[in-house]
């Protein structure tokens, strides 16, 4: 019986309440995970999980070899990152998890440069615009605008800059429409927004001073999809908001251009979160040092044109 692997199926079972979730998620068949873990209750001639057709539960014996045995994997692992740190070449598989917009305006860019820096790391990479929990889905690393849903002690952030989310149309449909000068300007123009409830009827645009303005805002087209807002307004069809890094291109290029741009929507962080660990894997370490170095300025807005 492999001991390691068998606590780790027990592990994961517990985690993810069910013996089908667990071989999803370590990538093994139900029938090798329900196999491990009764190998480990016959090795330690006790049982450790009571199962019946609708739900698992620990045993007290359970419960208590629980907390030791993720204590043994935590120890492995940080036995393996000291061999990993000490050998001086990182490698292996790092899991990153990215919103879309920072992966498709900044990852995509800084990837090729951390490949060709460490050779013997594999890269997957996701681009999600969810909160994701960094240890309930593997993930070494992940990087979100905003708050965290999965945030808590086991964790680090570091503050990479700040996003401003602003408002962009196209030269034709300011042509078409007029500029507008004046918050309550908007009132009237054609808005390509978001379902969500805090954007969907009405925008709160602050300037430098702290000032807010709440204006109602009407628009024939509402998606969750930022890219086709962005192809709507592309094609004059209205007055967009999108965070800096996303449109930073598109200003540049004046296929956009800033409404508004002594205001802004809002300031978001954006935040680089990995496992907290007494020794971080080679790996991991090397992927935050990369982004330090190429965002080292925590407050600054990098995206601005």
């Amino acid at each position: 019986m492999d001991r390691l692997q068998s606590m780790r199926a027990f592990v994961r079972v517990v985690e993810q309440g069910g013996f089908a979730r667990a071989a999803r998620a370590l990538n093994l068949s139900d029938t090798v995970v329900t196999r491990l873990v009764a190998d480990l209750e016959n090795h330690l001639g006790t049982r450790l999980l009571n199962r019946t057709t609708r739900r698992l539960s620990l045993t007290e014996t359970g419960q208590a070899y629980l907390e030791r045995v993720r204590q043994i994997l935590q120890d492995v692992e940080d036995a393996d990152a000291v061999a990993s740190s000490m050998s001086g070449t990182p490698g292996g598989t790092l899991r990153i998890s990215s919103s879309i917009a920072f992966g498709r305006s900044q990852l995509s860019a800084l990837l090729p440069q951390f490949a060709a820096a460490y050779p013997a790391i594999v890269m997957d990479v996701s681009f999600l615009d969810r909160s994701v929990d960094l240890v309930e889905e593997q993930f070494d690393a992940a990087i979100f605008f905003g708050e965290l849903q999965h945030f808590d002690s086991t964790m680090i952030a570091r503050q990479l800059g700040v996003a401003q989310t602003l408002l962009v149309a196209s030269a034709g449909y300011i042509e078409k429409h007029g500029m507008p000068e004046h918050p309550q300007d908007l009132v009237g123009h054609e808005c390509l927004t978001y379902p969500f409830q805090q954007v969907r009827h009405h925008w709160s645009l602050h300037d430098a001073h702290g000032v807010t303005i709440d204006v109602p805002i009407t628009g024939r087209i509402v998606s969750n999809s930022p890219d086709l807002l962005r192809e709507c307004a592309l094609a004059d069809m209205g007055i967009f908001i999108l965070p800096s890094m996303a449109v930073k291109d598109d200003l540049s290029s004046g296929r956009l251009v800033r409404i508004l741009p002594q205001y802004h929507l809002q300031r978001l962080p954006v935040l680089l979160v990995y496992p907290s660990r007494r020794l971080l894997s080679a790996k991991v370490r090397a992927f935050v040092d990369f982004m330090k170095v190429r965002f080292p300025d925590p407050e600054a807005d990098n995206w601005l044109p």
